[in-house]
């Protein structure tokens, strides 16, 4: 049988006095630890000379070319390996170059039989009335997210190297007032004007690029650098406090990562269920109508997007150091 215990002791419990030292209620080494305080380091005159000196000797020792064996030895390794890789290197691209077929030949393939499956295959396979929107981001779409990857990851590099944190700077609220204020444009009425009328116009321009990049000349790339070209102008016209009101790190961070994962995807299961001989369940349509061609047109809308983020990215790096 339980029996009844006084606060008192259930308090002095191990498991409630643990439970209140993981809750933050009681340190259970206060008024049972002596806290003595620290003397402060005072390294000794002769250690110090000495330190310096061994460390003198070794820096000079180790970099020293005309006694030092090991290193004179290293150096000239290095020298001779670099040379026999790139002479293997070389050796075996030309080796490998030599056979392929030659260029302009009638038994090249890509002369004949490639060419031949997208022309009369194309429309069939992608059901994208243009053959290039169909071979990029059908035939060849691993390539072309290759691509696209290229453009985000270029752009995390650049903003590694190039974006100015503020939480880094020592300088006052003032101080960082005016550095935003240096790099904000000059507020030219023409250039405004001229803004609000030209950029809703090639936002426009841009949209109608993308989406009709399977039934026309256009696409992703083209459609979203328009898209790109648009937002420079518009920063450029009305200044960095204006755009950030709809354009932020974390969105270029989100919708550059959303495009890229669902490119990802989408992809990813069609050449499964292709490679597989399985019905992947997206209808290509009727070729010609606006909703065709099954995954290439939100495809080309993530490659749109990915592109006109990069461009607006690279612009507000280099101009401020962030967006």
């Amino acid at each position: 049988m339980s029996r009844k215990i006084s606060e008192e002791e259930y308090k002095r419990q191990r498991i409630v006095r643990m439970k209140h030292w993981l809750s933050g209620e009681k340190d259970l080494y206060l008024d049972n630890m002596e806290v003595i305080p620290r003397e402060e380091y005072k390294p000794d005159r002769k250690q110090l000379e000495r330190y310096e000196h061994d460390l003198d000797e070794v820096m000079t020792r180790t970099y020293d070319t005309e006694h030092n064996r090991v290193y004179r030895f290293f150096q000239r390794f290095y020298k001779m390996a670099a040379v026999l890789c790139c002479t293997v290197l070389v050796l075996i691209l030309i080796v490998e170059v030599s056979y392929l077929p030659p260029i302009g030949s009638a038994s090249n393939p890509a002369s004949n039989e490639v060419a031949a499956k997208y022309i009369e295959d194309g429309l069939q396979d992608t059901g994208a009335v243009n053959i290039v929107t169909g071979m990029i981001l059908d035939y060849r779409a691993f390539d072309t997210f290759g691509e696209s990857n290229v453009l985000f990851i270029a752009t995390c590099t650049v903003l590694i190297l190039l974006r100015n944190d503020k939480k880094k700077g020592k300088g006052s609220a003032e101080d960082e007032e005016r550095r935003d204020s240096f790099y904000e444009p000059k507020k030219d009425a023409i250039l405004q004007m001229a803004a609000r009328i030209l950029v809703p116009i090639i936002m426009l321009f841009g949209i109608y690029i993308i989406l009709n990049g399977h039934l026309s000349p256009g696409g992703g790339f083209s459609g979203g650098a328009i898209i790109g070209a648009g937002l420079i102008l518009y920063l450029n016209a009305f200044g960095f406090e204006k755009t950030e009101r709809f354009f932020t790190e974390k969105t270029y961070k989100a919708v550059s990562f959303g495009a890229l994962l669902f490119y990802c995807l989408a992809k990813s299961y069609s050449f499964y269920t292709g490679a597989h001989h399985l019905e992947s369940g997206i209808p290509l349509g009727t070729p010609g109508a606006i909703i065709s061609s099954g995954l290439i047109l939100p495809l080309n809308i993530c490659v749109g997007l990915v592109v006109a983020c990069t461009m607006y990215a690279f612009f507000a790096l280099f101009r401020k150091g962030g967006f």
